[in-house]
C-alpha cells in the first residue's frame, strides 16, 4: 500500500481524508494530544484495518472522536446528566467520558465491552475531517503498537508508513499526552487513564471522583482493560526502560555507575552531566514534559543505547500523566533510591565465608540481600527473556520455560558470551536488589547488605555506603569448597583461578572480615554493627 502523505495548509487535504475515511480506509490525523489514527466507528471493516495496521490486541477498546455534542446522542444508550457540566468545561479538549453503549456502535470498536469512550477532539483539523466526513471516527494513536505514540506526523510515517491509507500533517500537537479517560458507566466517576485534564479539574465539575488502580499498576491477568492504555506495555521505546525516583544527585550517581551504555532521560539543563543523554522538559513544568514526553523516548532509540534511565515526574496532577505513560513505557519498573536506612556491600572469594556472616548479620536484624538468588528470579522478567532469546537462541526455551542447563552451557562457553548473560539481567538483578532494600526497611530492619560475589563488577557499589570483603586462607578455602561441593581440590583451584585474586576484592572494599575463627569472626561482625548501626 502506497500511504497519501497530505499537508493541512493545503487546500482540499480535510476533504480528500474524508473521502478516504467515508470509503472504509484508515487516515491519520492530527489531534491536540497525540496523531490519531482514525477510520469510520461506524463501519466494523475499516475498525478491523485500524488493528491490522498497528498491530493492536483485539481486546484494547477505541475512543470515537466526535465534533459537537449532537453526536453523542446515537452512540450512547442514555446521556449521564454528569457529561453536560463536563462538555460545557472541557470539550472540545482532551477528555474521553465513557458511558453505556448504544447498539449503533460496532463492538470491534469497544473490544466487546457495552460501554464507549467518546471525545470531541479541539484540534481544528481533526474537527474539519470529523465534519466532512460526517462520521464519528474511532482512533487510537497512530503508531504501531507499544512504542511511544506519535506527536509529529514524522513519527507516523516512521511506525506506519505504507500500512495506512494517508497521513495528513497538521502540526506537532499541543498537549503531547492522551485524553483524560473518565468513566460514567458506574455510580462513582473513575479516572482510567489520567492525561491533560487533571483529576482535581474534573473534582471541580462533578465532584468526588475515584482513580483507578490500573494508572498505578498492571491488570491482573483476569482483568479486562476498560479503556486504551491500560492493560499492555506501552509508549516504549526499543530500549529497557526503568524509572528513577530519587534526588539529582542520586540519580547522577546511579547513571554513572551503569556497566553498560544508557541513556540519561532527564530534565531540561541535566543532560550535560551525561555522557549520552535525552532531555524531556523542565523539572516543575508537568506541561512542558507532556508535550515533549513521548518524542523524548523516539530520540533514545537514537542514541543506540539498550537501556534508558528517566528521571521520575511528580505524579501529581498535570504531572500524573506524564508519570503514568513513563511507568507504562518501563513496564512498570520504578527504582527507588530514596533509602532510609544504610546500605553496604558484602563480597569476597568463592568459599572464605560470606554466607556465614550474612547469617551473622541476620541474627542482628540486619537484611542481608542474596544476589545470586535474585539472579535467579530476573531470569522470569520478559524483556530479560527476550534479550536471553536474542543471544543465546530461541531454543533455550522449552515448552514455555526457560532451559537453565541450556543456557549455562551457552552463557559460559566464553567470556564474550558470559557479558551478554551479564548485559541482559544485572539492570534486572539491581533492580530486585533495590526492591528487596525497600522491603527491608519496611520490616525495620537496621540495614541492608548486598551478598554478591560480582559486586564491584555491577553498579550497585554506588549504592554502599562501605563494602565488607570476607577472606580467609587458601587452604582454609579449599577445604570449605571440598565438603560443600564435594569437588577435587584440582577442580577447585581451576575454579579459583577463574576469579580475581583476593589482594582485588580486599583493595577496593573498606571492611576487612577474615573469617577462620567461628567465635572472632562474630565479634568482627558485633563491631561492625556497634560502629556502623548504632
Amino acid at each position: 500500500m502506497k500511504t497519501l502523505h497530505l499537508s493541512a495548509s493545503e487546500p482540499g487535504s480535510a476533504e480528500i481524508a474524508a473521502e478516504i475515511l467515508k470509503n472504509g480506509g484508515i487516515v491519520a490525523i492530527p489531534t491536540e494530544t497525540v496523531y490519531g489514527l482514525a477510520a469510520s466507528a461506524l463501519d466494523p471493516n475499516a475498525v478491523k484495518k485500524i488493528f491490522e495496521a498497528k498491530g493492536r490486541p483485539q481486546d484494547n477498546p477505541l475512543i470515537v472522536h466526535i465534533a459537537k455534542l449532537d453526536d453523542v446522542y446515537p452512540l450512547v444508550e442514555k446521556v449521564d446528566e454528569r457529561l453536560y457540566p463536563l462538555a460545557e468545561k472541557f470539550w472540545p479538549g482532551p477528555l474521553t467520558v465513557i458511558m453505556k453503549k448504544s447498539a449503533l456502535v460496532p463492538y470491534e470498536v469497544t473490544a466487546g465491552l457495552d460501554t464507549v469512550a467518546i471525545r470531541m477532539p479541539s484540534h481544528p483539523v481533526a474537527r474539519k475531517i470529523i465534519e466532512a466526513s460526517a462520521l464519528p471516527l474511532a482512533a487510537p494513536s497512530a503508531n504501531a503498537s507499544g512504542k511511544p505514540s506519535p506527536t509529529k506526523a514524522s513519527h507516523v510515517i516512521e511506525d506506519l508508513d505504507g500500512k495506512i491509507d494517508a497521513v495528513i500533517d497538521g502540526g506537532e500537537c499541543s498537549v503531547g499526552v492522551e485524553s483524560t479517560v473518565l468513566s460514567l458507566a458506574g455510580e462513582t466517576p473513575v479516572l482510567l487513564r489520567p492525561g491533560g485534564i487533571s483529576p482535581e479539574e474534573i473534582e471541580e465539575v462533578i465532584g468526588k471522583t475515584e482513580i483507578s488502580h490500573a494508572v498505578f499498576e498492571k491488570l491482573a491477568a483476569n482483568e479486562k482493560p476498560s479503556s486504551p492504555g491500560m492493560k499492555y506495555k506501552h509508549y516504549a521505546p526499543r530500549a529497557r526502560v526503568s524509572l528513577v525516583k530519587s534526588d539529582f544527585e542520586s540519580y547522577l550517581n546511579f547513571v554513572k555507575a551503569q556497566k553498560y551504555e544508557t541513556c540519561a532521560v532527564c530534565f531540561d539543563g541535566e543532560g550535560k552531566n551525561f555522557d549520552v543523554a535525552v532531555e524531556y522538559g523542565k523539572k516543575d513544568d508537568p506541561a512542558s514534559q507532556a508535550k515533549r514526553v513521548f518524542d523524548a523516548l523516539r530520540q533514545v532509540d537514537e542514541t543506540g543505547c539498550e537501556f534508558a534511565l528517566v528521571r521520575c515526574p511528580e505524579p501529581t496532577k498535570e504531572g500524573l500523566a506524564v508519570y503514568n505513560r513513563l511507568l507504562r513505557s518501563a513496564a512498570f519498573r520504578v527504582i527507588g533510591l530514596d533509602f532510609k536506612r544504610p546500605v553496604y556491600g558484602l563480597t569476597g572469594r568463592s568459599g572464605s565465608g560470606k554466607s556465614t556472616v550474612g547469617k551473622m548479620l541476620r541474627e542482628m536484624n540486619v537484611n542481608v540481600i542474596d544476589a545470586d538468588k535474585l539472579a535467579r528470579k530476573a531470569v522470569a522478567d520478559p524483556d530479560v527473556i527476550a534479550k536471553l532469546r536474542e543471544y543465546f537462541g530461541e531454543d533455550i526455551i522449552k515448552d514455555g520455560s526457560l532451559d537453565r542447563r541450556l543456557l549455562a552451557e551457552r552463557a559460559f562457553s566464553s567470556p564474550e558470551k558470559t557479558a551478554l548473560l551479564n548485559k541482559a539481567t544485572h539492570p534486572e538483578i539491581s533492580r530486585l536488589v533495590i526492591e528487596e532494600i525497600h522491603s527491608g526497611e519496611a520490616l525495620g530492619k537496621r540495614a541492608s547488605v548486598i551478598d554478591a560475589p560480582v559486586l564491584f563488577e555491577s553498579d550497585l557499589t554506588c549504592l554502599c555506603k562501605k563494602v565488607i570483603c570476607v577472606t580467609a586462607p587458601e587452604n582454609e578455602v579449599i577445604k570449605r569448597l571440598s565438603l560443600r561441593d564435594g569437588i577435587t581440590d584440582e577442580e577447585i583451584r581451576w575454579r579459583l583461578s577463574a576469579q580475581r585474586d583476593e589482594e582485588y576484592y580486599k583493595s577496593r572494599s573498606d571492611i576487612i572480615i577474615e573469617n577462620v575463627d567461628p567465635e572472632k569472626t562474630r565479634e568482627k561482625v558485633i563491631k561492625f554493627t556497634e560502629e556502623e548501626l548504632s
